[in-house]
């Protein structure tokens, strides 16, 4: 699984984060979403044997990130839906891409209408 860019990071602490600690009430929860292309040997050996796992792995990846950043642990979760709901078609590189992302929603007090 690929690490967070420099980019990724930046983008969360200078833009999420700030949004998200003037919510003290609200829940937070972050879905991972993955392409459809089977896990290669490599995300196998580090215990990832499904896209499903993988999804589960990137949103909890982010969770943490956030919740070094000063998010609260108790109003953040992270669920994973693997390659269910893409947003592109799978079938070429881009589309793929897209599809490999995390949305975060927030729920409660303070969240912004829908």
């Amino acid at each position: 699984m690929k690490r967070f860019t420099p980019a990724g990071k930046a983008e969360l602490a200078n833009h999420v984060v700030p949004r998200l600690i003037g919510l003290p009430y609200a829940k937070i929860v972050v879905y991972g979403y993955t392409d459809n292309t089977p896990v290669g040997p490599e995300l196998q050996r580090a215990g990832i044997n499904d896209n499903l796992t993988l999804s589960s792995r990137r949103a909890g990846a982010v969770v943490n990130f956030l919740i070094s950043q000063g998010i609260k642990p108790d109003v953040i979760s992270a669920k994973g839906f693997g390659d269910t709901h893409p947003v592109a078609p799978n079938d070429t590189p881009a589309g793929r891409a897209q599809n490999r992302r995390i949305v975060i929603t927030v729920q409660g007090p303070g969240a912004p209408a829908a």
